[in-house]
């Protein structure tokens, strides 16, 4: 199976303070598949995705080689990478609020988005997009267009950016942490959704999070970070079950204790269950 994306020796820093936030990173992504980077908070899953991306702030910067369909993303000039983001490279952020231009209506970022990569008409936007938002179960497109972010859920506003990956048709998928704001039903329908996108789409998808229960659900392949370094890499089945590392074991075992725990105060299995 070929690779749709390689990372190879990536670092990241500040160059205000010089402070390395990613000494060396080298992962790939197979064509089809999905991969996982895990970790807590500050592990530097985030920062690897926004400089494939190229979208980390400017004082942030990396050099490395960021090899996506044999192109090298890291020295392409800034009109050829805007092209490519979105249309085959697309990000589904994390805070659905800071996707989106709070003093402009949903359909204004949509339109410019659309125009910008197919060039169409008015209403060949909001018919793409009025399917696309049906088939993520977003009852009353047309008005959730006309509504500002703030007017909308989180979970709404995932499902919106999942719509729009589904009418862009990347390549490839990056969503960066999109359960996180999400109450325990929304976490479930969003995850749902990304499961029918891929099939929907045969895209590959790289899953930034932290929920390990996400990660077996979604993920091939996982990629497990620790303070900016990669700690430990395989299958998703072969890491949970013969984690090599000491904080993988601790990620996953402590998983395995909330679970228990929580079947425990619910009643035992059978309880949970119900």
């Amino acid at each position: 199976m070929t690779n749709i994306l390689e990372v190879n020796q990536l670092k990241v820093w500040d160059s205000g303070t010089g402070k390395v936030i990613i000494p060396n990173s080298s992962f790939h992504v197979k064509q089809g598949s999905s991969l996982a980077i895990v970790g807590e908070s500050g592990s530097g899953k985030s920062m690897t995705c926004r400089a494939i991306m190229r979208l980390n702030k400017p004082g942030i910067r990396h050099t490395g080689d960021i090899l996506f369909n044999g192109e090298n993303l890291t020295h392409l000039p800034r009109e050829r990478m805007r092209k490519i983001r979105g249309k085959q490279l697309c990000m589904i952020m994390q805070n659905g609020m800071r996707a989106f231009d709070p003093s402009c209506i949903i359909g204004v970022h949509l339109k410019e988005t659309l125009v910008e990569h197919y060039g169409w008409s008015r209403e060949e936007i909001t018919t793409n997009m009025k399917h696309a938002m049906e088939s993520v179960m977003l009852k009353h497109p047309i008005d959730i267009m006309n509504k500002y972010p703030h007017q909308l859920s989180g979970g709404m506003l995932q499902r919106v950016m999942i719509a729009l990956a589904i009418v862009l048709k990347p390549d490839l998928v990056i969503a960066d942490e999109p359960t996180t704001a999400l109450d325990s039903i929304s976490q479930f329908e969003v995850v749902e959704q990304f499961t029918q996108l891929r099939d929907r789409m045969g895209c590959s998808m790289i899953f930034i999070s932290h929920d390990l229960a996400v990660v077996r659900k979604l993920a091939d392949e996982m990629v497990v970070m620790k303070d900016g370094a990669i700690v430990e890499k395989g299958t998703t089945d072969a890491v949970f079950s013969e984690a090599r590392h000491e904080y993988t074991r601790y990620l996953v075992s402590t998983k395995q204790a909330l679970t228990e725990h929580f079947k425990r105060i619910m009643g035992g299995v059978n309880a949970a269950a119900r």
